[in-house]
């Protein structure tokens, strides 16, 4: 394969030819970050794929997010790179199990986390996001919300609403992995950095940390809080975004462990090669994405 650089030319080229877009979430390798026409996190990722376009979209992600593109424009080519790229997380609920859950509190809503497959988001009520999660159960009437799959999130949101939030029992595997520790170790190699954290960390971290950001949120505080060093306590990725737009600040990471495998998938090789071949390419069947659509829809119509 020709070097990054032929390879980047090789790639816009391509995407002329098709007429396509690049989306990239905040976690994907630099490379693929900086190949991207946008970049951001599963809200502002949902709200690009629903405004594009452009009839082919290259969704740089996990399964997850290419097939909410496809949900929202079921009449564009929407490709995933990486075949394989999956969410663990996402694969902890089902539509089926789910259902079980839903005849035990037959008055309860229920909100899905984007990071969710179409089948679940088809039986829910409404998704939400990391950055919006809050707003999304306080904009149901149901005094019952259930919550799938992110408990950690669940947990969060518990905190700002009266309602009463039913967690399933999922988990992100990287920011499960954060302790109060590693935020100790952080602060003692960076004395005087605000420790931002993500909604999906435990909760015990998120009481140790300054503050919690979605990831894009995280970058926005990064870029317009005047303090000069931070400890990122997310996914290892977003710290070419922050080096991109804010630098002039210092950011380390809380962990250097903190990798998500699936979200690095996902390389220039793989772009050129789904640019070139037209795959491989996500489609969902329209049974699914059209209760599928209505969740997601319902979400982004929130101001």
């Amino acid at each position: 394969m020709a070097e990054d650089s032929e390879l980047r030319e090789e790639i816009l080229t391509l995407k002329e030819e098709r007429d396509a877009v690049i989306l990239a979430h905040n976690y994907q390798i630099d490379a693929v970050q900086d190949i991207a026409d946008f970049v951001g996190d599963s809200l502002e990722l949902a709200r690009a794929a629903a405004s594009q376009k452009a009839p082919v979209i290259v969704f740089c992600g996990v399964d997850f997010m290419a097939e909410t593109a496809a949900i929202l424009s079921p009449e564009k080519t929407v490709l995933l790179p990486a075949a394989g790229a999956c969410c663990p997380m996402a694969e902890m609920v089902t539509a089926g199990e789910l259902a079980v859950l839903q005849e035990q509190y037959p008055d309860a809503a229920v909100v899905a986390y984007v990071n969710t497959t179409a089948e679940v988001k088809a039986v829910s009520d409404i998704c939400c996001t990391s950055a919006n999660a809050v707003k999304v159960v306080e904009s149901l009437s149901e005094q019952q919300v259930i919550m799938v799959p992110d408990r950690n999130l669940a947990r969060y949101v518990a905190r700002f609403t009266t309602k009463e939030i039913l967690p399933w029992d999922g988990f992100c595997l990287v920011h499960e992995r954060f302790t109060c520790k590693d935020i100790q170790r952080a602060r003692s190699r960076h004395p005087g950095s605000e420790v931002l954290v993500h909604p999906e960390c435990r909760p015990e971290v998120i009481d140790a940390a300054d503050r919690v950001f979605s990831t894009s949120g995280m970058i926005r505080h990064v870029c317009a809080d005047p303090a000069g060093e931070f400890i990122i306590g997310t996914e290892i990725g977003i710290l070419h975004q922050l080096s991109r737009r804010c630098p002039e600040k210092h950011c380390y990471p809380l962990s250097s462990r903190a990798i998500c495998v699936n979200m690095k998938k996902t390389d220039l090789e793989k772009v050129h090669a789904a640019l070139d071949r037209m795959l491989p390419r996500v489609q969902v069947p329209e049974r699914i994405a059209i209760p599928a659509r209505r969740a997601i829809e319902r979400m982004l119509a929130l101001p």
